[in-house]
Formats: C-alpha cells, sequence, structure tokens
C-alpha cells in the first residue's frame, strides 16, 4: 500500500465505506480495533473541517449464520437479528457515533439481483448450473490492490466449483434448495458475498466513492471482487479513491483465532475494561501494523492513561485569578506548537502512536512546569485544557 494525498478541506464531503460484520456471533476485539480506527480517521476529518459520511453493511445472509441455525435449531433471520442487536450495543459502548447509516444485506436483494443482471448483459458474468459467476479474467484491475499478477492468481484455489470457467472466478448468486431462499432470474438462491457490499455501497454513496475501510484480511479476495464489479458496472475507476486496511490484532502475543480458544468478544473486554482504556491502548499502534492485546498491556497502559488525566487535570488547577503573563504566553505559544505537531503526525496516515506520544510529552512537561514556577492566569488554563481536550477527543480519551 502506498500513501496519497488528500485533497483540501474547506467542507469537502467525503464518502466513507465500512465493512461491517457477519452478524453469527458476538463481535471481537478484532472487530473493535477496525472500528475504533476508523472512528478516530472520521473525528479527525470532522476536525479538519471535512464532512465526512459513512456507511457501515451489516452480512445478516451468511454460510455461518445458516450453520448456526442447523445447529442450534434456530432460524437465520433469528440468529442474524440476534447479533447485530448486540453488535450495535458494543458500537454504542464503545462511543462510536461516526456511523451515520448501517445497512444490512438483506435489504439489498432486489439491488444485488439488478446488479447480477447488468454484470451478465455486459459480459462480465455467466450462469452455470450452480449459481451466476463474475469471469475474473475480463477485469483488468483484478489482482492489483493485492498486488497479485494474473498468473498469482490462478493458483488460488477459492470457491471450489466444477461448473466455473476459472478457478478463480467468484460467485454473485448461487442456487440453493434450502436454507434462507430469495427467489431470482436464475432460480431460488442466495448472493454471494462480494456483490452485497458493492450493491449496498452503490446504492447509497454512488458509481465511486473516497474511502473504503476493513481488516488487512479482506484484501484477496473480498475489496479485490467489489473493485472488480464496481468498476464493471459504472464503467469508471477507480471505484474507491482510497483504501484504509487495519492490522490484525493478536491476544497474549498470539494472533487471534477461534481455533485457539483466545478470541476476546468487546464485550467480554468492556465488563473488565473502559471504552477510553481499549482506544487508548489500541492508538498506540500504528492502524496498519500488528496490534497486542494483553492484562499486562492493559495495565500498564492504563497506567499511562491515568497519568495523562492526572497531568491534565492538574494543569487546569494551576490556575490564579490575575492577568495573563508571560508564562501564560509561552505556554499558548507552546500550545499552538502542539497543535501544528498533532496534526501533521495525524495528517501522515493517521500516525497515532506519535500523535499521542506529542500529546503526553506536552502534558507532562507542563505538569513539571507548573510545579516549579508561578501559577497561570485561570483563563489561560481554561484555554489550554480546552484546546488540549480538542486534540484528545480524536482519539475518544480524556472526556470531561
Amino acid at each position: 500500500m502506498r500513501k496519497e494525498e488528500l485533497p483540501q478541506a474547506s467542507g469537502q464531503k467525503i464518502k466513507v465505506f465500512v465493512c461491517g460484520p457477519t452478524v453469527y456471533d458476538y463481535a471481537h476485539l478484532g472487530h473493535a480495533r477496525t472500528y475504533l480506527a476508523v472512528d478516530m480517521m472520521v473525528r479527525y476529518l470532522r476536525f479538519r473541517g471535512y464532512r465526512p459520511y459513512v456507511l457501515m453493511n451489516i452480512t445478516d445472509i451468511d454460510e455461518r449464520i445458516i450453520k448456526k441455525s442447523a445447529e442450534t435449531g434456530r432460524s437465520a433471520q433469528e440468529i442474524a437479528n440476534e447479533f447485530e442487536k448486540a453488535f450495535l450495543e458494543d458500537i454504542k459502548a464503545l462511543g462510536i457515533e461516526t456511523v451515520d447509516r448501517f445497512e444490512p444485506a438483506t435489504d439489498h436483494i432486489p439491488d444485488i439481483i439488478g446488479q447480477v443482471e447488468r454484470l451478465i448483459s455486459a459480459g462480465y458474468a455467466y450462469e452455470t448450473e450452480t449459481g451466476v459467476y463474475f469471469d475474473v479474467s475480463r477485469s483488468t484491475s483484478y489482482g492489483q490492490l493485492s498486488h497479485q499478477s494474473k498468473a498469482d492468481l490462478k493458483l488460488r484455489r477459492l470457491e471450489l466449483c466444477s461448473t466455473k470457467r476459472h478457478p478463480e472466478d467468484f460467485s454473485l448468486w448461487r442456487k440453493f434448495d434450502d436454507g434462507p431462499l430469495w427467489d431470482s432470474p436464475w432460480g431460488k438462491g442466495r448472493p454471494g458475498w462480494h456483490i452485497e457490499d458493492t450493491a449496498i455501497a452503490m446504492k447509497h454513496l454512488g458509481p465511486a466513492y473516497d474511502v473504503h475501510a476493513g481488516g488487512v484480511e479482506l484484501v484477496f479476495p473480498h475489496h479485490e471482487a467489489e473493485i472488480a464489479q464496481g468498476e464493471a458496472l459504472s464503467g469508471k475507476t477507480p471505484f474507491v479513491k482510497y483504501w484504509i486496511h487495519t492490522g490484525m490484532l493478536n491476544v497474549g502475543a498470539v494472533k487471534m483465532s477461534k481455533s485457539l480458544g483466545n478470541v476476546v468478544t468487546i464485550r467480554d473486554a468492556l465488563a473488565t475494561y473502559t471504552a477510553e482504556q481499549l482506544r487508548f491502548l489500541f492508538a498506540k499502534t500504528h492502524y496498519t501494523l500488528v496490534a497486542n492485546f494483553s492484562k499486562n498491556l492493559l495495565l500498564q497502559s492504563n497506567k499511562e492513561l491515568e497519568s495523562l488525566r492526572e497531568a491534565v487535570r492538574q494543569l487546569g488547577a494551576s490556575s490564579t485569578e490575575r492577568a495573563a503573563g508571560r508564562s501564560d504566553l509561552r505556554l499558548l505559544k507552546d500550545l499552538s506548537r502542539l497543535e501544528a505537531q498533532f496534526t501533521a503526525a495525524m495528517d501522515d496516515d493517521l500516525d497515532t502512536t506519535r500523535a499521542l506520544k506529542l500529546l503526553s510529552r506536552f502534558v507532562r512537561s507542563k505538569k513539571r512546569e507548573m510545579t516549579f514556577h508561578k501559577r497561570l492566569a485561570s483563563s489561560t488554563c481554561e484555554t489550554a485544557v480546552k484546546r488540549i481536550r480538542a486534540l484528545s477527543s480524536i482519539i475518544g480519551i480524556l472526556a470531561g
């Protein structure tokens, strides 16, 4: 991946699509890491004067949901509704209020069918006895996002099916005779995963949009497929201008996975830690890198957060009823320098790691100065704390 410059703000609207969860179980901290990173990005865009509009899909039809339905004897819709509700509760508990619209896939079946029909008519898709598939050989951009050549792609064996023209082709619609079914021109069946997101994004954001965010594990094949579908449907390139991919999450220095039994759900984590503590921990690692979660890391991180909070409190308390003097002017000048450095760090691919270090260093240095020097005018302290909280609110810490 490479960095690209975002145009100047001047109230510009930024259309953002976020890959949401598949609602067959409770969302975990890997999801939280991605959605918190996006939340911080959107908060910062607003801080810089942009007008981001954020759309998140909800995958409420999926083979994992159907499998759980068979195992539990409950309907797929009942399971999806339960965990969608739980997910929205978790998002709220994390303090994520930057998503403007949540859209379930099953609300867009007519849109999906319409897109599949158009892809067939344009020669990008074909029907077989098992379903409708996208012909990857027709896409000139497929593989570019994940930096794979056509030869590399031919070695991939995804969605094994003998009826496909090419092994790398992916499903747009699959024919079934059991489970949740919808009528279509190709018989009863269910949509493919990739076309769900493309249909939702294009309906609400248009034929092309600005930012698409999701975990790095979605680059291939999911995001590659979305690009291929979107560009085939609209005839426009690029389908998405900027891609934001968050790194994986390790729990106890080991990749989080169900097979290892180290999955931590968002609600379990929030039963022990606060949303602010999780935000601070994740923000200490750049969003593109592998993040680590453990009890020891949380304890150390919490000490740093409490120390930062106390330093801000003491700065606010270091006031006296007098006119502003030389110390006040120096503080405000240093504060302006911090804001410029903080902004530069966040402008550089949302570097929350460096931004937090700058904020922490500034607050602690001012705390030491207040210990040994004269107290500040109350108006200066109020201004300083207000401006510090404005920066920290981008991360979602030190509120109130």
